[in-house]
């Protein structure tokens, strides 16, 4: 019997317990009115405001309104924008072919930023590539712990790795999201995890780098931030739903 290899992280303290905290919170908001008849518009709004804080968290913030108003031209911005309108379209490729759909994620991030060349091109380190391998086998089945906990592991490995010059963080928060609409969490892309990652970016940043040690307790102070990530995300989707019956 092959024992998997994520399994241990939910033994690590209250992990577990955030997980299934994370989860029922993300469960209750998707029992809004508002998608029941307005769910497109819902997704849509949950894409500009996770692109807005994707691009944030690499350093390009802008107002969410001047974006919306299309009046922002920032590459990476732009780039932000462009992973969350295509990740519908990849969830069938992601647990199929996950190195492909990366790279995928990568031209669309990284498209005036770095030269044509290295778009869709991992760094040429022979470290990073057997790490890709790793992480592109978990994700095409080789673990069964809650898409969450995949999804923070993908985020966290990406952000460690840097695999891709440019704004790999961008590709790093795309992949994620890529796991919980391939995973079945968040079909419809509804969860706005990277709103949460962005309101809480100072956690966000030490827990990544904690992360990175490979420690018990690195690996837990992420896990804990990417859950309390989730549940922001959760609450940010009953802002939106009732902002959208509001001016419906």
């Amino acid at each position: 019997m092959t024992t998997d290899p994520l399994a241990p992280l939910l033994a690590l303290a209250d992990i577990a317990s955030a997980v299934e905290r994370a989860r029922a919170r993300f469960d209750q908001a998707l029992g809004h009115r508002a998608l029941r008849r307005h769910g497109g518009q819902v997704a849509a709004e949950v894409s500009l405001r996770s692109a807005v804080a994707s691009a944030a968290l690499e350093g390009a913030v802008h107002e969410r309104e001047a974006v919306r108003a299309g009046t922002v031209t920032d590459p990476v911005l732009q780039g932000a924008l462009r992973v969350a309108g295509a990740l519908p379209g990849l969830s069938e490729l992601w647990p199929k072919a996950p190195r492909q759909a990366l790279a995928k994620l990568h031209v669309l991030a990284a498209r005036e930023l770095v030269p044509e060349a290295e778009l869709g091109r991992p760094v040429a380190d022979p470290v990073v590539a057997t790490r890709l391998d790793g992480l592109a086998g978990l994700v095409a089945g080789g673990t069964k712990v809650s898409p969450l906990v995949l999804a923070a592991v993908v985020h966290g490995e990406l952000l460690n790795l840097r695999p891709f010059a440019g704004p790999s963080g961008v590709v790093a928060r795309g992949a994620a999201r890529l796991v919980l609409l391939a995973g079945g969490l968040d079909p419809r892309g509804l969860l706005a995890v990277d709103v949460g990652h962005r309101e809480r970016e100072p956690e966000y940043v030490g827990s990544a780098g904690a992360f990175a040690t490979g420690t018990p307790d690195g690996l837990r102070s992420w896990l804990r931030h990417y859950m309390a990530a989730v549940e922001v995300g959760a609450d940010q989707l009953t802002v939106i739903g009732d902002e959208v019956l509001a001016a419906a």
